[in-house]
Parts: structure tokens; C-alpha cells; sequence
């Protein structure tokens, strides 16, 4: 009991309150979502192909760094078929071995740009909580990182 106590203190001082205050979530329909979902785009459509749009789970931003978790569609809300994407035609995407279409990324802007400079498509491990990313992006994946 003892050491599952002392655990959890250890968790609260690295995801305590203030560090789930850094960051903000966009707005539906901002030009700030906008931007990261358009800096997303490109790297999204090169694997399932185009077009794609985005439901969002997650979207953070802290000053020029921010984080997504989103799942790819056809526009419309149509599933997309791994099987039938320039990703599985390359040989880069297995759908046996992915979560679908879930994407994360980390991005960085840079001057009035947002980028994605981290990104993965149907991974399923917690691929961002590795410590150099968190070292760099802590300000919105604190609550991943330990």
C-alpha cells in the first residue's frame, strides 16, 4: 500500500492540475484548428489517400507547440479502407497491425506556420511518450509523459 502511495504522489507532481492548465483546445471552426488540421492534411493524404477530414479526440496548443489525436474519414464520414490506400499499395501501412485510421501528431510552429513534425497513423502504442518528444513537448502531452 505503501509504494502505491508514494507512486501516485510521484504521478501527481509530473500530471498534477497546473500542468493540464497549459494548454488550450481551439475552437471548432478557428483559424488555429484550422491550421494544424491543414498541417496534418498532407501527411494523412499521402498514406489513405484523398480526400480526408478529420474528427478530432483530442487538440491541445501551448505557445508554438501542439498536440492532436484525430481519426481519418472520407469526407462525409465514409470509413476509409486501409486496403485501398497508397499507404497499403507501398507497403507502409498494414492494416493488421494498426488501430485504424487514428493519427497522432506533434507539432511546432514555425513563424506564422504550423507543422507536424511528429506523426503516426493506427499506432498502437503511446509512440510520442517517449522522453526525448516529452522533454520537447511537455507543455501539451505532460499528462502522457513521465
Amino acid at each position: 500500500m505503501t509504494r502505491l502511495v508514494t507512486c501516485l504522489a510521484v504521478l501527481a507532481l509530473y500530471a498534477g492540475p497546473a500542468a493540464a492548465q497549459d494548454w488550450q483546445e481551439p475552437p471548432r471552426g478557428s483559424a488555429l484548428r484550422t491550421a494544424l488540421m491543414d498541417a496534418l492534411r498532407p501527411h494523412a493524404e499521402w498514406e489513405l489517400g484523398a480526400p480526408v477530414e478529420f474528427v478530432v479526440a483530442e487538440m491541445r496548443v501551448a505557445g508554438d507547440l501542439g498536440f492532436a489525436a484525430v481519426t481519418a474519414q472520407r469526407p462525409g464520414g465514409a470509413a476509409i479502407d486501409l486496403t485501398a490506400t497508397p499507404g497499403y499499395q507501398r507497403g507502409t501501412l498494414d492494416p493488421e497491425t494498426m488501430d485504424g485510421t487514428a493519427i497522432q501528431a506533434l507539432y511546432r510552429k514555425s513563424g506564422e506556420t504550423w507543422v507536424a513534425v511528429h506523426h503516426a497513423i493506427g499506432a498502437t502504442d503511446v509512440w510520442f511518450a517517449w522522453d526525448p518528444l516529452c522533454e520537447e513537448y511537455r507543455a501539451v502531452i505532460s499528462d502522457y509523459c513521465f
